[in-house]
């Protein structure tokens, strides 16, 4: 149990996930993770920020128990996904009196996800306020950021902007607010590449309509609160814009030696030269590291072996992934082995079709790579920092 002031009035009372190790089942958190809630205390009227992931509502039951709350008239409910409002249905029972306010279609999928009554929702509009008595509410409705019915609160007097997944970090800390610019830094981008990155567009709009508000602080419903709000607004601004850093990642897989003998040659020949570039072994990678490398890289170059007539399974997963996420990266390529023949090159492009990137020839080799095999990696890697110089990187 842990209750943290945020200001006079308003305390964190959500649960750090400290042991969670996996996300959706696919995300690794290497920090564990958060799901902040936070209490607000009015002078007529009290409202609950967001909850709980399910498995932790015993948490926040006993938080809001230690500091005396009696009752709660409103649940604001930014977004329907159930690591913050899974434990919705616990609160509205305990608090009889409470509505959920929440957007139209949130309610919609509040209504299907955790089978909440209609009579319960008190729905509001964009821009729409809701007074506390000496504090007022304010509604936005921020769409894709990261599901299509998400929003966000402006405490007007308090001038502080919960944000829900908008702006969140998985990392548990005992710290409420940002303390190692550089830790949290890591952690935002490796969330927003992991969640965010497929909706850069819509984030972009949508930043652009928060920065009309007033507000001095954001508090997200995963990670620290910011009391910077420009160091994470600027760093959204710039993963979220089309440029694109002078640096190559290269995924690969290789069974016996000889699409890593390939790899390597191409990252030595690329660094010799000055260029940034990541190889990253698919067998041993964490997937977010992979993730946030893709951020901001101008190239991709993908190495896979042939197994049957298509690449590797774990390159088919890999390369899926990448066309998910949607990154703004500008080339591509493919570099690897076959036994006797294939589709490994076509497969992947197909499973790509989502980024708009010009494919730079691959080149898949017969075998052992030869040394003439070699001089056409080089070119490849040539060819690569022309197309880099070109851009302007």
């Amino acid at each position: 149990m842990a209750v943290l002031k945020m200001k006079p009035g308003i305390h964190e009372v959500g649960a750090g996930d400290w042991d969670r190790t996996l996300f959706d089942e696919l995300i690794p958190l290497p920090d564990g993770t958060s799901y902040n809630s936070f209490l607000i205390e009015g002078s007529e009227k009290t409202a609950l920020i967001d909850t709980v992931d399910p498995s932790k509502e015993e948490i926040l039951l006993e938080n809001l128990s230690y500091i005396g709350v009696k009752n709660i008239d409103y649940v604001i409910s930014h977004h329907a996904e159930q690591d913050h409002s899974g434990s919705i249905p616990i609160i509205i029972t305990v608090y009889p009196k409470a509505k959920v306010v929440t957007n139209k279609k949130c309610k919609t999928m509040l209504m299907d996800h955790l089978h909440i009554k209609e009579d319960r929702f008190l729905v509001v509009e964009d821009g729409e306020e809701l007074s506390l008595g000496d504090r007022t509410l304010q509604f936005h409705i921020t769409p894709w950021v990261h599901w299509p019915e998400t929003m966000v609160t402006l405490l007007k007097e308090d001038k502080v902007l919960f944000s829900c997944d908008f702006f969140g970090s998985h990392k548990a800390s005992s710290k409420l607010f940002m303390e190692d610019k550089g830790q949290t830094y890591q952690a935002a981008k490796r969330y927003y590449a992991e969640i965010m990155m497929p909706f850069r567009s819509p984030i972009k709009s949508n930043i652009k309509k928060l920065e009309e508000l007033d507000f001095d602080m954001i508090a997200p419903s995963h990670g620290p609160v910011y009391n910077d709000p420009d160091f994470i607004i600027d760093a959204y601004k710039k993963w979220t814009s089309d440029d694109v850093k002078n640096e190559v990642i290269v995924p690969y897989i290789s069974m016996h030696g000889s699409t890593e003998k390939m790899v390597i040659h191409f990252v030595d020949y690329l660094m010799e030269r000055g260029m940034k570039v990541t190889p990253y072994n698919l067998t041993t990678t964490d997937l977010g590291q992979f993730a946030m490398g893709i951020v901001d890289a101008a190239t991709i170059v993908i190495g896979t072996p042939t197994v049957l007539v298509g690449p590797h399974p774990k390159m088919v997963y890999a390369a899926s992934l990448v066309n998910a996420l949607r990154p703004k990266t500008k080339f591509l390529s493919v570099i690897g082995s076959y036994g006797w023949g294939g589709r490994a090159t076509q497969i992947l492009e197909d499973n790509l079709n989502n980024l708009q990137a010009e494919m730079i020839e691959p080149i898949m080799v017969k075998g052992h790579p030869t040394r003439k095999d070699m001089k056409k990696v080089e070119r490849l890697a040539d060819e690569i920092m022309k197309k880099h110089k070109e851009a302007g990187l």
